[in-house]
C-alpha cells in the first residue's frame, strides 16, 4: 500500500503552507498558458517542409492532440492518486524513490527554467522590432520580464494565478481573432480549395511522419500544467482530470483552427519552411500592418507562458526540498503561499540561462527528458496498478491499459526517431544521466547537514 496521503499531504501543508485554493479556472489556464507558447510560431512551417500536403499536414497534429489527450487520460490517475504540487517528480519519487525522482526532478527544474528565459528572450526580441527605441536590448527587456513575474509570484499563489488566469485569457482570445481574420480575410490562395502537392512516398513518407510528429509533440508539450500545483487545487479528484482533459481538449481546438487559418490563406509550398507561417499569413490579411499586429499578439500571448514556467518550475525545487534531495531551505513558502527560496533559485537559473547565452545549448540536450519523464509516468500506471492495485484511485484512467500503452508506445517511438535524428544531443543527455549519480549523492548529503 502506498502511504497515508492525508497524513502525508497534511504534514507536507504544515512544513511548506501551500494554499488550497486553486480551481478548474486555474488548471486550464496554466496548461493553455504553457502548452501554447513560441512552438506554434515555428512549428507549423517544419511541419509542411516535411509533409507538403495539406491533408497529412492537418493529420499530424491530430495524431499529436490524441497522443496528448491520451498521455492526458494516464497522468490524470497520477495526479489524484499523488495530490502533492510537484509535476512528474512526485511520481517517479513515490513509485521509483529518491534517485529516480531526482533525475525526473532535477531535468524538469532546469528545462522549465530554461523555456521561461527562451520565451522572456523572444518576446524582447519581438518588441525590439516593434520599438525602435529597445533594439539592441533584448538581453535587458527578457531580464525584467522574468525579474517581473518573480515580483509577482513573490506576492503569493493568489497574484500569480489572477495573473496566469487574465493572460491566458488574453492569449486564447488573441489567437481566436487571429484565426477569425484568416477566415473571414483569406482564402484566396487556400491550400485547401487547391491540388495537394505530391507528398512523399514509402519509407520517405515514413520518415518524414516521424520528424513531423516530433516537432508536433513538442509543440503539444506543456499539457501536464495542473499537476505542478496538485495540492494547491481545492479539489484534486475532481479538478485535475476536469483540467487536464479540458485543457487538452482546448488546445487541440486552437492548434487545430490555427493550422487550417494558415492553409484558408497561404498555399502550403509557402508555408513550408517559413519560421512564422502565422505572420506571414496576418501580412497577407492586413498589408503593411499585418507583422506589427502579428508579434503585438504574440507578445500578449507568450506572457502567459512565462508566468506558467516560473510558476511550475518554482513547485518542482519546493518538493524536491521537501524530500530531502536538495537544500531543505527550499520548501520554505512565505503567508501567500509562495515557495520563496524556490522562486529565487528558479528565478535565478533563468537570469543566467539569459546573461550567459549557454540555453540553445542546454535546452537541446535537455529536452531528451521531457519524453523520457512522460514515458517513465506512463509506465507508472502499470507498474502502481500491479504493485499497490488497493491504493487509492480516485480517478482511473480509461481505456486501460490500451489508452496508457499506446502512450507508452508513442513515447518510446519518440525518442528513438529522437535518437536516430539528433544522435549528438541524444548522447550528450545520456552523459548527463550517467553524471547525475554523483551529483545526487552530493546533493543529498549536503541537504542532510543541514
Amino acid at each position: 500500500m502506498g502511504p497515508d496521503l492525508e497524513t502525508t499531504t497534511q504534514t507536507h501543508a504544515n512544513r511548506g503552507r501551500l494554499l488550497q485554493i486553486l480551481g478548474v479556472g486555474f488548471g486550464l489556464a496554466v496548461i493553455i498558458g504553457n502548452t501554447i507558447g513560441a512552438g506554434i510560431l515555428s512549428t507549423p512551417g517544419t511541419i509542411a517542409e516535411h509533409l507538403p500536403n495539406p491533408w497529412l499536414f492537418i493529420g499530424v497534429w491530430i495524431a499529436g492532440g490524441l497522443y496528448a489527450l491520451l498521455g492526458a487520460i494516464s497522468i490524470a490517475e497520477l495526479g489524484t492518486m499523488m495530490p502533492r504540487s510537484g509535476g512528474q517528480y512526485v511520481f517517479a519519487h513515490d513509485a521509483l524513490g529518491d534517485y529516480a525522482g531526482f533525475i525526473v526532478g532535477w531535468s524538469d527544474w532546469i528545462s522549465t527554467c530554461g523555456s521561461s528565459a527562451f520565451i522572456s528572450l523572444i518576446i524582447a526580441q519581438y518588441a525590439g522590432v516593434l520599438f525602435t527605441g529597445l533594439v539592441g536590448k533584448s538581453t535587458m527587456l527578457a531580464l525584467a520580464i522574468v525579474l517581473l513575474f518573480g515580483f509577482i509570484q513573490w506576492r503569493g499563489i493568489r497574484w500569480g494565478s489572477g495573473i496566469q488566469n487574465i493572460t491566458s485569457l488574453l492569449k486564447a482570445l488573441a489567437f481566436i481573432a487571429l484565426v477569425a481574420a484568416c477566415f473571414l480575410l483569406g482564402g484566396k490562395n487556400s491550400a485547401l480549395a487547391s491540388a495537394a502537392p505530391e507528398a512523399p512516398h514509402g519509407l520517405n513518407l515514413l520518415v518524414a511522419m516521424i520528424l513531423a510528429l516530433q516537432g508536433v509533440i513538442y509543440t503539444y508539450d506543456g499539457w501536464t500544467g495542473v499537476i505542478y500545483f496538485s495540492e494547491e487545487v481545492r479539489n484534486p479528484d475532481r479538478d485535475i482530470p476536469r483540467s487536464m482533459f479540458g485543457g487538452v481538449l482546448s488546445v487541440i481546438a486552437i492548434y487545430l483552427l490555427i493550422n487550417l487559418a494558415i492553409l484558408y490563406v497561404l498555399p502550403i509550398s509557402e508555408i513550408a519552411g517559413s519560421d512564422l507561417a502565422l505572420g506571414k499569413a496576418a501580412q497577407v490579411i492586413f498589408g503593411e500592418n499585418g507583422d506589427r499586429i502579428f508579434r503585438s499578439l504574440m507578445i500578449l500571448s507568450m506572457l502567459s507562458a512565462v508566468n506558467a514556467c516560473q510558476l511550475m518550475a518554482t513547485r518542482v525545487l519546493f518538493a524536491m526540498s521537501r524530500d530531502g534531495l536538495v537544500s531543505t531551505k527550499a520548501a520554505r513558502a512565505n503567508k501567500g503561499g509562495t515557495p520563496t527560496v524556490a522562486l529565487f533559485f528558479s528565478t535565478l537559473v533563468a537570469v543566467l540561462f539569459i546573461v550567459t547565452g549557454t540555453l540553445d545549448q542546454v535546452l537541446a540536450v535537455v529536452a531528451f527528458f521531457f519524453v523520457v519523464n512522460y514515458a517513465i509516468s506512463f509506465g507508472l500506471v502499470f507498474f502502481l496498478r500491479r504493485r499497490e492495485p488497493d491504493r487509492r484511485r480516485p480517478y482511473r484512467a480509461w481505456g486501460y491499459p490500451w489508452t496508457t500503452g499506446f502512450s507508452l508506445l508513442g513515447s518510446i517511438a519518440f525518442l528513438v526517431g529522437a535518437a536516430a535524428s539528433d544522435t549528438r544531443n541524444s548522447l550528450y543527455a545520456l552523459l548527463v544521466l550517467a553524471a547525475s549519480y554523483p551529483i545526487f549523492r552530493l546533493s543529498k548529503r549536503l541537504a542532510g547537514r543541514q
